[in-house]
């Protein structure tokens, strides 16, 4: 209950300061403005504290505790779900950061596997054939040239190459080492690669938080020793 008690609290701050520096006659459009304020602020912080929020049942509630009227939940009820969620965010935020990742991960990871035309490689690689290739597939110290895009989960755009590159396969992560020696020329997959085959627990800088699971639509080109 701390957390919706200092919620509250922080909305009367502002609010009784306005009732202060205000005119004793406020008018239609002050009144308007200041309750619209304390809504935009209060929705601010509920949008960070309960982002699934049921928007219409929170003004109901809003309005028959405000209007005096009769509430659709007894006290005791209102008290016991707002005990439970307190509850399940101080349960969350002890939570280590790799935990909630490696979890986060695993969920991506089988929604993608689920998911239609999708085939598991070694590693678990998720690999999705976009385009079919009839050329040769290169060995593990090819040289390679690509066109490529890389995403995280959430669609961010991480990479990608504006021309065709060459890379060693030996200089590249595991996952696309891995996946690549199965491709043929010609081809272009889409690749869903485990972090334990990128960038791991240690992640790549700003870019890449550690345990990320990497998206990549990858066009081989061409191979060559």
């Amino acid at each position: 209950m701390l957390r919706y008690l200092f919620l509250v609290l922080g909305l009367a701050i502002p609010v009784a300061g306005a009732s202060e520096s205000s005119p004793s006659k406020t008018n239609d459009q002050d009144r308007h403005d200041l309750a619209y304020s304390v809504g935009a602020s209060l929705g601010e912080r509920l949008r960070q504290e309960v982002p699934d929020l049921q928007i219409q049942a929170l003004i109901d509630g809003l309005q028959q505790a405000y209007q005096g009227k009769p509430l659709a939940l007894d006290a005791a009820r209102i008290e016991q779900i707002l005990a439970q969620h307190e509850a399940q965010i101080e349960a969350a935020a002890q939570i280590p950061q790799s935990e909630k990742a490696l979890a986060a991960e695993q969920q991506f990871l089988a929604k993608e596997k689920a998911s239609k035309g999708v085939r598991e490689l070694a590693d678990g690689i998720l690999l999705t054939e976009l385009t079919p290739g009839t050329g040769n597939t290169p060995s593990a110290n090819s040289q390679v040239q690509v066109k490529y895009v890389g995403q995280l989960p959430d669609g961010t755009v991480f990479d990608k190459s504006n021309q065709p590159q060459w890379f060693r396969l030996d200089s590249v992560i595991n996952g696309w080492s891995s996946a690549l020696q199965q491709m043929p020329v010609g081809a272009k997959w889409r690749l869903v690669i485990p972090s334990a085959q990128a960038y791991g627990a240690d992640g790549a800088g700003e870019l890449i938080p550690p345990y990320t699971p990497l998206v990549f639509e990858i066009e081989l080109l061409g191979t060559r020793s």
